[in-house]
């Protein structure tokens, strides 16, 4: 057995130690593992599939993501959240609009994931995350607002401000947040 193999048996061998492991070896292994790995993404077992999202974190190539960002339309949402925490780790602009669209997601551990990621994208998110404060849901307006918010870009002063007359104590506490981090040190108080 070649070592890629033996990783990924030991990937697939259903102890989390020995997963784990594999996991950080198939990352060293790099582009070479992602066929193999990115398989384990099509299996019918959800615990393959999870820890296929956890190596596929670890291998730093832009196909990686490519296979994390279909990760996050898996049916189980322990492999959603998976997929939205390595994704965190890869951080092109290209895995912007699946991630928006997983802020609406209905598993809220996934949907804070995948506001995590976009944070981590940095201005490359401000545009798609102004769009969904102008017209998501309120799920995805709350994460959009937290990522705005801990990004801290000035193109979202508006839509900051125009959050803070939201009927949620939530979007109001990370529209001041924001301003403030922003600089615009103002109390605002409703009447």
């Amino acid at each position: 057995m070649d070592d890629l193999s033996h990783w990924i048996a030991e990937l697939r061998s259903g102890d989390d130690e020995r997963a784990e492991v594999a996991a950080q070896r198939l990352g060293e292994i790099g582009m070479a593992a992602l066929e193999d790995v990115g398989r384990l993404l099509q299996s019918p077992l959800e615990d393959e599939r999870w820890w296929a999202a956890r190596a596929l974190a670890e291998i730093p190539d832009p196909g990686a993501e490519d296979l994390l960002l279909t990760g996050l339309s898996d049916p189980e949402p322990a492999v959603r959240q998976a997929a939205a925490l390595g994704l965190y780790r890869h951080y092109s602009a290209q895995g912007v609009p699946a991630l928006v669209a997983a802020l609406d997601d209905p598993d809220s551990m996934t949907a804070d994931l995948a506001a995590n990621a976009l944070i981590q994208r940095g201005a490359g998110a401000v545009e798609a995350l102004l769009e969904v404060m102008g017209g998501g849901s309120q799920r995805a307006r709350l994460g959009a607002v937290r990522a705005l918010a801990e990004i801290r870009d000035g193109r979202a002063i508006p839509a900051l401000m125009k959050a803070l007359d939201e009927d949620s104590a939530l979007m109001e506490y990370w529209a001041q947040e924001g301003l403030e981090r922003l600089g615009v040190g103002m109390m605002f108080f409703k009447p």
